[in-house]
């Protein structure tokens, strides 16, 4: 059912949006590699603390004792798990829904919101909390660039920080 909607979704942006998946040319990349990368070094420095305090055991465990599997991990979790969420949560969201807010700020929160909520079927806060922060973060750069391309970078990093660092059972993968 999942594979439909998602098939739903490239349709209605290539046909009804007459959305194009490109490269623009007007990216800013040095812009947006060093604004990730401050934003990473935040993200690395709490969440190895985090699991430093909370879960020393999966402290880059998958790495050190399974690395062809973490490395199996970031290929699966970004291609199917990443840029399908992006094309749906910005890409599609966005072109559908950003018209009917005239407050870019509010509709950043709740596209924030609602990813977050997508991700409720964990049942864990703290996987809530995460996805809150990461869906503000991944609209600011949508909204910024109007970049799937971009935003689907930023997520895949961040997101395979997390698996690297030892979270990643609390996102359903083997740790």
């Amino acid at each position: 059912m999942g594979t439909l909607g998602f098939v739903y979704v490239v349709f209605v942006l290539l046909r009804i949006e007459r959305k194009k998946f490109k490269v623009a040319s007007h990216l800013n990349w040095t812009h947006f590699m060093k604004r990730m990368s401050i934003q990473l070094i935040g993200i690395i420095v709490l969440t190895t603390m985090y699991t430093w305090f909370v879960d020393p055991s999966n402290l880059f465990n998958v790495i050190i004792n399974k690395p062809l599997l973490w490395i199996i991990i970031l290929f699966v979790y970004s291609l199917f798990s990443v840029y399908p969420q992006e094309l749906i949560y910005r890409t599609f969201f966005f072109e559908r829904y950003q018209s009917l807010f005239k407050n870019k700020y509010l509709f950043i929160v709740f596209n924030a919101t609602l990813f977050s909520l997508a991700h409720i079927f964990f049942g864990n806060g703290l996987v809530m909390i995460l996805t809150f922060v990461g869906g503000l973060l991944f609209a600011y750069t949508y909204k910024r660039t109007q970049s799937t391309l971009l935003v689907t970078i930023e997520h895949a990093i961040y997101g395979s920080w997390l698996f690297t660092v030892g979270m990643g059972n609390m996102l359903g993968f083997p740790s």
